[in-house]
């Protein structure tokens, strides 16, 4: 190939691209000044429009507990001895001064008896009868009292005569002298006649305190329940000997138990007696309101917390000892917060929000929750009084609201 067909080649594929150049430039024209492209239309949601205005809503503060048995007692022996009868156990309902362990009361049956004989006889020393009274008794009435005092009163007049016979030296001094003497003696004898029916009158109350021992020895073999309730744990069995002081059985008052439960420190100064709580059970379907009764003096140290106790009535029976239950205190009744219908909600990848109308059109809010009760649910952030929402979320998108007619 020549240099001229060469040339001649190159210069018409050179033309060729450069046509389809000026084509294709042509082609990416833009469209003429005056053609505008036309807006999107304006979307319309229809719906119930809520203004929101702050509403009853009590303050409450939720608390984790057990419920305890208001008594247990462990009973024990007041008197040595061995047991003949149990005729209670585990589980069993003991009413007040019911028997709850039997000791053999053979020696403390005849401990009583001399107890009452020694009494007797006590009494019987210083005249007394059967049912006669202690008090006001006059040792100076005694007979022996009255007789050494008849002694003493004739002494005494036997030395007047002699003293008088000697004034007028009828009789020698020496008389005189047996005669003062002997009436020393009968006045020491009833002196110590006196003290003799004191010691008789002291001893008879020894002995009746000594009779009344031993007579609550012997009802002491019988142990009786302190209160009515449940039996916890049996510790013995007929036939066992026991120690004074030996731990017999436990007993639980359980006709009312007590929620013992405990409130973060920042709602200790709010915690009041009286103020009503809501109870539910693990294992139960039950639901209680009761009132708060004890509030600790002093706060927690290790967690921070104010222990706290309710009572709770349980005569049915129904509630045992050892459940745990969730409490919901009432801390303010008259609080009043901002409160929405749950419909009203939109909650999606974790986030809480609501459409609000603002001006006539929707615009999405993001809110913080509080408490939900049934198909109310508390606003904490996010919304003022006065602030309107689409009622039904679910239809909420960005645009202009209209209510439904």
């Amino acid at each position: 190939m020549t240099f001229i067909q060469a040339f001649s080649k190159t210069t018409q594929y050179a033309g060729l691209v450069l046509a389809i150049g000026v084509f294709g430039f042509a082609g990416c024209r833009q469209p003429e000044s005056g053609k505008k492209t036309e807006p999107a239309p304006e979307v319309l949601v229809q719906g119930t429009a809520l203004t929101i205005e702050p509403i009853l809503w009590p303050k409450l503060v939720k608390s984790q507990g057990t419920l305890i048995a208001d008594e247990v007692t462990t009973v024990g022996a007041k008197v040595a001895g061995r047991i003949v009868d149990v005729p209670v156990d585990l589980g069993d309902i003991a009413c007040q001064d019911d028997v709850l362990v039997q000791l053999d009361p053979k020696e403390f049956q005849l401990l009583a008896e001399q107890a009452d004989a020694q009494l007797l006889q006590a009494r019987s020393a210083v005249g007394l009868k059967p049912g006669d009274p202690t008090e006001g008794l006059n040792p100076d009435n005694a007979p022996p009292v009255r007789e050494t005092r008849a002694v003493w009163d004739e002494a005494k007049k036997a030395v007047d005569r002699i003293r008088q016979l000697s004034n007028r030296d009828a009789i020698s001094m020496a008389d005189l002298d047996l005669a003062e003497s002997a009436e020393r003696v009968a006045s020491a004898r009833f002196s110590s006649a006196q003290n003799g029916v004191r010691e008789k009158i002291a001893l008879i109350a020894v002995q009746s305190a000594l009779r009344d021992l031993a007579h609550q020895h012997l009802s002491e073999t019988t142990v009786r329940a302190p209160f009515q309730g449940a039996i916890e744990s049996r510790l013995v069995a007929r036939g066992t000997y026991v120690q004074a002081g030996q731990p017999l059985m436990s007993i639980a008052k359980t006709t009312v138990l007590r929620f013992r439960g405990s409130v973060p420190e920042r709602f200790a100064q709010q915690l009041k007696i009286g103020q009503q709580i809501e109870l539910t059970f693990d294992l139960s379907d039950q639901v209680r309101t009761v009132s708060i009764s004890r509030i600790s003096p002093s706060l927690d140290q290790v967690n921070r917390s104010l222990v706290f106790e309710a009572s709770v009535d349980n005569q049915d029976g129904t509630l045992r000892s050892g459940l745990f239950a969730e409490g919901v205190i009432r801390i303010d009744s008259e609080a009043k917060a901002i409160v929405i219908p749950t419909s009203a909600l939109i909650r999606f990848a974790g986030v809480d929000k609501v459409w609000m109308i603002v001006d006539g059109k929707l615009k999405e809010q993001v809110v913080g929750l509080g408490r939900q009760k049934a198909d109310m649910i508390e606003i904490r952030s996010g919304l003022s009084s006065g602030d309107q929402l689409l009622l039904e979320g679910n239809v909420g998108t960005i645009g202009r609201f209209e209510p439904k007619i």
